[in-house]
């Protein structure tokens, strides 16, 4: 069996979810991400905009769909590549690396104290965009509300975190918690940081059962026309469903 798989799959629970990403591209989101690993209590959550892609073999999909819905996307690395994806560095929260990461935060953050302000945002959100890419090996995930433990190593995680000036690089736990504060954000993500895909870029579509593909197929007849018929049958192709996949495994 192989360990990774070629392709980088995203999840979700809605096939509204799926079918906009056809239209408008991947809507990274402000998700809360557990940073209690860098020994500030105060700060356990900070959310960052993102999207999550995992590299897992399709042997393991079942758990990961369980989990984060049974609809989803297979892209290539190709892609993945060309929009600037990369693999997440897992830490061990009492690990030397992590240490030493913290030394070198703690560094930049006073060496900014000598220079101008500007420089020293530029500083600051330097070292939240390397954070946005560390996740511990195993902490505190929070879903629908609820905070529960997470293996997060077995993820196999990809991160598109976006870097425009139009949005912000974070938001505080509270903020995170303030409907204004995060539909605001979020909006402003997906207006200037969505990630778009073509049928090329396309290896697999995801659907629960085999009695959802029609709903996709008849979503891509209709909704899809810019793109070329040789495109779309690609497409068509590309369909498969997870009860299928499990009946195989």
């Amino acid at each position: 069996m192989r360990p990774r798989s070629n392709s980088l799959f995203h999840f979700t629970n809605n096939e509204n979810f799926l079918f906009d990403i056809f239209k408008s591209g991947f809507w990274p989101r402000y998700c809360l991400e557990d940073i209690e690993w860098q020994g500030f209590p105060k700060f356990e959550f900070v959310a960052f905009p993102m999207v999550c892609f995992c590299d897992i073999p399709l042997s393991r999909i079942t758990e990961h769909t369980e989990l984060y819905g049974s609809y989803g996307l297979g892209l290539t690395k190709e892609w993945a590549e060309r929009n600037s994806l990369n693999p997440i560095l897992y830490i061990s929260p009492n690990s030397g690396l992590s240490e030493s990461i913290l030394a070198n935060m703690n560094f930049a953050a006073k060496s900014c104290e000598n220079i101008d302000e500007s420089d020293t945002n530029d500083q600051v959100d330097e070292s939240r965009f390397l954070v946005a890419h560390i996740k511990p090996t195993y902490g505190k995930m929070v879903k629908e509300e609820k905070s529960f433990e997470r293996d997060f190593y077995q993820e196999s995680e990809w991160r598109y975190i976006p870097r425009s000036t139009e949005i912000l690089t974070h938001l505080t736990h509270s903020e995170f918690n303030e409907t204004d504060s995060i539909d605001i954000a979020n909006y402003k993500s997906k207006k200037y940081c969505s990630l778009k895909i073509t049928p090329n870029d396309v290896a697999y579509i995801f659907v629960p059962t085999d009695l959802d593909i029609p709903k996709v197929i008849n979503f891509i007849r209709a909704e899809l026309g810019e793109y070329s018929n040789n495109d779309l049958m690609v497409l068509y192709s590309r369909i498969v469903s997870i009860e299928t996949l499990n009946g195989d495994m």
